[in-house]
């Protein structure tokens, strides 16, 4: 049976807080000083829409951000700087909010579908290999029977670097030749999947330009493969960003949505940007829930998104 999360809070925190380490260091730290600065002050205004401008949380939602925290405080007549911050926050991790709440004792989902089946989208760059191999692991340490697909056959040492990775998580990986059919390569490993009766099958997919209409397509194929073998599937089409790449990402997001029906992210590289208010543009403009956010290099260097944990790392008053 395919278990869905067993998280432990503590450790999840950790690394939220150490993937926007750079965001907090150089935007949102500065907040509850500027805060400090005066009450309604012109300068003060500024100051926090070019924080969150800057921090690629994206024009408008700035504005909207900063307009929706004029109206409260004017409201609930509030002047205490705290509070303010409070407010804030509490405005951010609603626009960020998946709709799902974490929970960190025993299986808060199991499922019946078997194998669960994961199809991993995204361009080159994005750190999405590395990311089916964060993913192998992660199941693999709920206790779940995992295997890989090597999809990508249009890459040389594509399927080699899967391998590895398979081999590094003690996972297996099923796959062809280089330039195989990918859809056959999908095909073959559901049934093996089945047959070993895998708990969750996590194909890798070539990582294509978002603007090449013919290698979209072949990302269709692998989808509708996978639902010719199970209505059902693929159960979770999880789009892997950059967050390096910042704003700029988010074209990637519409195009693959459009085309393959993306239903979450995983944000990676988070750690390794200052402009960590993308998190905010993702959600508010795509209206896609964030589920994973790449915490570092390592295998292990993965946690489940919480908005709530995700804004008190960048507000936090010391690190």
């Amino acid at each position: 049976m395919f278990r869905i999360s067993i998280r432990n809070k503590d450790s999840n925190v950790l690394k939220i807080k150490q993937a926007v380490k750079k965001s907090h260091a150089t935007w949102f730290g500065r907040v509850r000083n500027i805060l400090k600065g005066g009450m309604n002050d012109d300068l003060m205004w500024e100051e926090l829409e070019e924080i969150l401008i800057s921090s690629d949380v994206g024009v408008n939602t700035s504005i909207e951000i900063l307009e929706d925290l004029r109206q409260k405080i004017k409201l609930q007549q509030v002047t205490d700087p705290d509070k303010i911050l409070e407010l804030l926050k509490t405005l951010m991790i609603t626009i960020m909010d998946t709709g799902s709440d974490i929970q960190y004792s025993g299986d808060w989902g199991k499922s019946d579908l078997i194998p669960h089946v994961i199809l991993v989208v995204g361009v080159n760059g994005v750190g999405k290999t590395t990311t089916v191999g964060k993913l192998a692991h992660y199941y693999k340490q709920m206790g779940n029977r995992v295997m890989l697909a090597a999809g990508d056959t249009f890459r040389a040492g594509a399927i080699d670097q899967l391998q590895i990775w398979g081999e590094r998580v003690g996972v297996d990986v099923i796959a062809q030749s280089y330039g195989a059919d990918p859809g056959a390569v999908a095909f073959d490993a559901f049934k093996a999947a089945k047959a070993r009766n895998s708990d969750v099958l996590i194909v890798d997919t070539a990582g294509r330009l978002h603007n090449k209409t013919n290698l979209m397509e072949e990302v269709k194929k692998i989808r509708q493969v996978m639902t010719g073998l199970d209505s059902r599937a693929p159960h979770e089409i999880l789009l892997v960003l950059d967050a390096t790449t910042g704003y700029n990402g988010l074209a990637q997001a519409k195009t693959f949505s459009s085309f393959v029906g993306c239903n979450r992210i995983f944000l990676s590289k988070l750690d390794g940007t200052a402009k960590g208010g993308v998190v905010l543009a993702i959600k508010k403009e795509l209206e896609l829930p964030i589920h994973y956010i790449g915490t570092g290099e390592q295998v292990q260097d993965m946690a489940l998104f919480s908005a709530e944990q995700l804004v008190e790392a960048m507000f936090a008053s010391s690190y």
